[in-house]
Order: C-alpha cells, then sequence, then structure tokens
C-alpha cells in the first residue's frame, strides 16, 4: 500500500491535464470545423491541412516541440502548460472532424427551413444545428476524452508530476520496480472503465432521444 500512497499522488494532475488539453481542444476544433466547412476553397484546404498535419505527428513529438523547442527559448513554458497546449493542439484536430461529422448527421433541410424564415446562417448555427451537433457529437467526443486520459500519461516524460511520474519515482527507489506501475495501471482502470461505461450509456441515451 505504501506505493499506491506514492502513486496516487499524480491523480490530481492526470485529471488536471486531461480536462485542461480536453477543454482547449473542444473550443479549438470549432473554428477548425467551421474553416472545414467554409464556402471558399482555400479556407477548406487550409483547414483540412492543419488537421491533418496535427493528427499525423505524435503527441510526443508536439510535447517536444512546445517544451524543448519553443519553451526553451524567448517564450518559457513549464511542463504543465507544454503538455496543455501539446494535447489541446492535438484535440483541438480530432474534436473538429467529430464536430464536421455531427454537421454532416444534419439533414440541409434543416438549413434551408431556417433561410425561409429568414435567419442568418449563423445564428442557425448557434439556435438550431449546433445543439443538435453537440449532442451527436457528444459519445464520441466522450471516448476520444478516455483516450485523452491514457495518452496523458506521457506528459511524464517532460516532467509532469501525474500518475506515471510518481510511479517512476517509486519504481527507481524499491527493489520491486513493477509494482508502481501495476498500482498506476490500476489507476487508470480505476478512471477508465466508470467514464467508458457513462459514455455507452450516453450514446444509447442520445440514440433514443434522436430516434424520437
Amino acid at each position: 500500500m505504501d506505493h499506491l500512497a506514492v502513486v496516487v499522488q499524480g491523480v490530481q494532475m492526470t485529471l488536471l491535464v486531461t480536462v485542461c488539453s480536453f477543454a482547449i481542444g473542444a473550443v479549438g476544433g470549432v473554428p477548425l470545423v467551421l474553416a472545414r466547412r467554409s464556402r471558399f476553397a482555400w479556407l477548406r484546404f487550409a483547414a483540412r491541412a492543419v488537421i491533418e498535419i496535427v493528427r499525423g505527428i505524435p503527441p510526443l513529438v508536439w510535447l517536444f516541440i512546445l517544451y524543448f523547442g519553443i519553451g526553451s527559448g524567448a517564450i518559457k513554458l513549464d511542463p504543465f502548460t507544454a503538455a496543455i497546449i501539446a494535447f489541446g493542439v492535438v484535440t483541438s484536430a480530432y474534436l473538429a472532424e467529430i464536430y464536421r461529422g455531427g454537421l454532416t448527421a444534419i439533414s440541409d433541410g434543416q438549413w434551408e427551413a431556417s433561410d425561409a424564415l429568414g435567419m442568418s446562417r449563423s445564428a442557425t448555427l448557434a439556435t438550431v444545428i449546433g445543439p443538435q451537433v453537440l449532442r451527436v457529437s457528444i459519445p464520441a467526443a466522450a471516448t476520444y476524452a478516455i483516450g485523452l486520459l491514457k495518452d496523458s500519461s506521457i506528459a511524464s516524460v517532460i516532467g509532469v508530476q501525474d500518475i506515471v511520474f510518481f510511479a517512476g519515482q517509486d519504481a527507481s527507489q524499491t527493489a520491486d520496480g513493477i509494482v508502481p506501475f501495476l498500482w498506476a495501471a490500476g489507476l487508470y482502470i480505476a478512471m477508465t472503465i466508470p467514464c467508458a461505461w457513462l459514455t455507452r450509456r450516453l450514446d444509447t441515451t442520445l440514440r433514443k432521444r434522436v430516434a424520437r
């Protein structure tokens, strides 16, 4: 249990990195998906290029770019800030595609009906289309958030004091080096299984509401 007491110290930071990164991505994905659906071809191309480039670079590389590259220059970034920006950038790209899938699921007839009522495109998006896209996108976004929770463990390589960081510190000071990491694995399972269950329940509930 001594090992657990050490490793559990990183739970708060793990959750903080995950929540902050997801929040950045949730906001950042909006302008990306709007650009992706723009009527201007050059803007659609630029947004698609940004999304593909961001998704094509592993999160670990983004961490190194921000912390050892940008963060070591004129702009100083501490490990936590570098981590949430790196994960936030990657999350923005993935959530933009999730949002785009949600937009695709909305029939064009709703846009046409809003036009017939004299609503502007921005008002239609905010009051008619947006809430439906959110409802459709929540299950996929929640699933991504679970993956982000696990992927956030790589932030320990730049010194973020999360679960894996404390497991590594404890493992280096004991003969039972594997035990702290087993506890770390158990903590991740304890956090992700309830989230996965809630995601499935949420998905089922939303599907029933949409089907009505």
